[in-house]
């Protein structure tokens, strides 16, 4: 009874409490939960920017093109930033953790905001594709740093939630962007797509340098800037060779050969460099498992598909439908609509079911068909019937793009997690890459002789040529009924023929997909956020970020009272849940008051007295004045529960927790058992009292 008078001695395995109410730091304890809230609205500024670029430009590139000449390399003001922030994502991640994340997040968001005002000053294509590029390697940074950032300032348990809050900025960009573009082009100019993201910027560089303040904890890297260089070489050499071939110069010219040949120079010598590298940008062991290797090629081809899409919709709509840049954004929310809607549906169905092999191959083979239906567009399609078929084109996407990512990581031990992740959507960024450079390759090169065909023999108006309409569409309107129709139409054989072109490239996929094998999915394997399904730039998460991420997910889906009632049959323990927290509450403050607890926290006055009055006629606690301190066997009822949790977390890892488990897995369970003990974010809720009279709700 003497050890009981004083300060409870903590139970086996769980951490040591500390001075009543004070419970340990960790991640984000410390900070005010203002502070905290402000940082990340600041840093969802930040990806606010990146996201936003990746689709606000699309509805307006018809009038830029317009506007500096160049339709021959529309595509490249797309690939350029593609291709840049593909690029700069793995070396903004490594360098971040070597030198600190909040500078590096400054340069970032300065760079993106240079190469912003940059491209809104540009006087021509060539300036606003070099621009696009430099504005592309800042967004790699914003996108992965501010997630990273997320992970110094939260702690796990409530990690999960805060991403969320990130995919959901990028399914709301991928739905306001192309409206966002047509507003400002139609409102203002062109222009102000760029300049947009000055005073945006400005404010989040201006909060994060006076309320983000983060431990700086170096983690020495071997960067692989060598692979990284490669890497993009190889990537801009095939784009170049596939933008400018048959369009610039011919595909037997030395320009274009030479580029095949320097691409697979290049390639070999990155291959060569990659074994060697300590810590390889992308790992060919990757490509030993067939499953990887699978989803590799499946990635590339949906991101080619979708991005290459999104691109030439938008000049459809303007110049052959006739809309303004606003209402081009409005036609394209269907698909952006089916694409989130069957995202989310299918990892719902996956994480409910276990299977999700039928998905990949749905998908394809929806998204097929949307291509098919796409090259059925003609100037004469209505809004309902463009409306239908954007959405099944959309629809078919989401199938298949939010199980890939799911599917690697399934297929791996736990040290490769994060590397198959980044590996897998790093390809679906190259294949967008290709995809806006293919399509603007078939475009071009059947604009031209449809044009000419169209007006063939016909008179034009003084100062129009064919090569100059097919540099500015503006200058249809200037042409007489006859002409006009059949350079529209010209206009619309030329994109639509672009949706055939691409439906064997995704059949390949729907092939592939079936060689997919289907393995028990861990619990810990989760459906990844919009940020993953969305984003250009490849995800750049460790395996053990990745599995807070999961991990943190899942505990917030399994609601509070539900972990409460879990932990305690566990346990085996013949408690009310509300008495197990209540324990682990004890545990965790050293004592608590009753009365003061349910003046702190949401759970009803009845609730807690119950719980309190359970405690202490089971011999766990015992009465200090107004306080509850822990007896020995409240030791060791928290002891049991603290275990349940640890077991609870260890289940869901599946075979990611064998005897060979790594020590940071381990701290990982381990921590988030921790502050399951006794946190205020982990309190039970109850219901509250109706307001009629009656009997108070049953305690939780």
């Amino acid at each position: 009874m003497a050890q009981d008078a004083g300060r409870p001695a903590p139970a086996p395995g769980v951490p040591d409490p500390g001075t009543p109410d004070t419970p340990a730091a960790g991640p984000g304890e410390g900070r005010s939960r203002r502070t905290v809230l402000v940082a990340i609205g600041a840093l969802l500024l930040g990806m606010l920017l990146a996201a936003l670029d990746q689709t606000i430009v699309s509805t307006a590139l018809p009038t830029i093109v317009s506007d500096l000449g160049g339709l021959d390399h529309l595509s490249w003001v797309v690939t350029a930033y593609l291709l840049a922030s593909t690029a700069a994502t793995p070396l903004w991640g490594k360098l971040g953790d070597q030198y600190g994340r909040k500078r590096l997040f400054q340069a970032a968001i300065v760079i993106f905001l240079l190469g912003s005002a940059l491209c809104g000053l540009a006087q021509d294509m060539g300036q606003l594709i070099a621009f696009r590029g430099l504005q592309g390697l800042g967004g790699g940074g914003l996108i992965v740093l501010s997630m990273a950032i997320v992970g110094d300032i939260v702690p796990p348990r409530e990690r999960g939630r805060y991403q969320g809050l990130f995919g959901a900025v990028f399914s709301a960009t991928s739905v306001l962007g192309p409206l966002l573009g047509g507003v400002f082009v139609d409102r203002l100019s062109w222009r102000w797509v760029f300049y947009i993201n000055l005073p945006v910027g400005i404010v989040a560089l201006l909060v994060i340098a006076s309320v983000l303040h983060i431990p700086v904890s170096r983690t020495p890297h071997r960067i692989d800037y060598l692979g990284t260089f490669l890497i993009a070489a190889v990537a801009a050499a095939l784009v170049l060779m596939a933008s400018l071939g048959g369009v610039t110069y011919g595909w037997g010219s030395w320009q274009i050969v030479g580029l095949a040949v320097l691409g697979a120079v290049l390639l070999v010598a990155f291959v060569r460099v990659e074994r060697r590298a300590a810590e390889p940008v992308l790992p060919l062991k990757l490509f030993r498992s067939r499953t990887f290797t699978l989803c590799a090629v499946i990635g590339f081809i949906v991101g080619f598909a979708m991005f290459g899409s999104m691109v030439y919709l938008p000049t459809f709509l303007q110049v052959v439908q006739g809309v303004s840049p606003t209402m081009s954004g409005v036609h394209m929310l269907p698909m952006v609509l089916g694409m989130l809607f069957t995202s989310t549906l299918s990892g719902h169905l996956v994480s409910r079911t276990g299977r999700y092999k039928v998905f990949p191959i749905l998908g394809t083979a929806v998204t097929a068909v949307g291509l098919l239906l796409l090259h059925q567009l003609r100037e004469s399609s209505g809004v309902v019937e463009m409306s239908a078929y954007f959405f099944v084109f959309g629809g078919g996407l989401g199938l298949v793009i939010q199980v890939l990512v799911l599917i690697v990581q399934n297929s791996v031990s736990y040290q490769d997690l994060g590397v198959v992740t980044s590996g897998a959507t790093f390809f679906r960024s190259i294949g967008a890459s290709f995809g806006v450079s293919v399509f603007g390759t078939i475009f071009v090169n059947n604009l031209r002789p449809h044009i000419a065909d169209a007006l063939a023999g016909r008179r034009l108006p003084p100062g129009i040529t064919p090569e100059g309409l097919a540099a500015d569409p503006r200058t249809i309107g200037r042409l007489p009924p006859g002409p006009r129709a059949g350079v529209l139409h010209a206009f619309a054989v030329s994109i639509t023929d672009v949706f055939l072109y691409a439906v064997p490239v995704v059949l390949v996929a729907f092939v592939l997909a079936w060689y997919l094998r289907e393995e028990p999915l861990r619990g810990s394997v989760t459906a990844p956020e919009g940020s993953e399904i969305l984003a250009s730039n490849p995800v750049e998460r460790s395996s053990h970020d990745e599995c807070v991420r999961a991990l943190s997910l899942l505990g917030s889906r399994e609601g509070r009272r539900q972990i409460y009632e879990d932990i305690t049959q566990r346990a085996g323990l013949d408690l009310k849940p509300a008495a197990s927290w209540m324990l682990l509450r004890i545990a965790h403050k050293g004592s608590v008051q009753p009365a003061l607890l349910a003046e702190r926290t949401p759970v009803p006055l009845r609730a807690i007295t119950e719980a309190a009055r359970q405690v202490e006629e089971r011999g766990l606690g015992v009465r200090y004045g107004l306080g509850l301190t822990l007896t020995a066997d409240g030791r060791e009822a928290v002891a049991r529960l603290y275990r349940a949790r640890e077991a609870s977390l260890a289940e869901l890892l599946g075979d990611w927790w064998s005897p060979e488990r790594p020590r940071d897995l381990i701290e990982l369970v381990d921590e988030l058992s921790q502050e399951m003990c006794g946190s205020d974010a982990e309190q039970p809720r109850a219901p509250r009292p109706p307001r009629d009279t009656g009997p108070a709700p049953h305690a939780p």
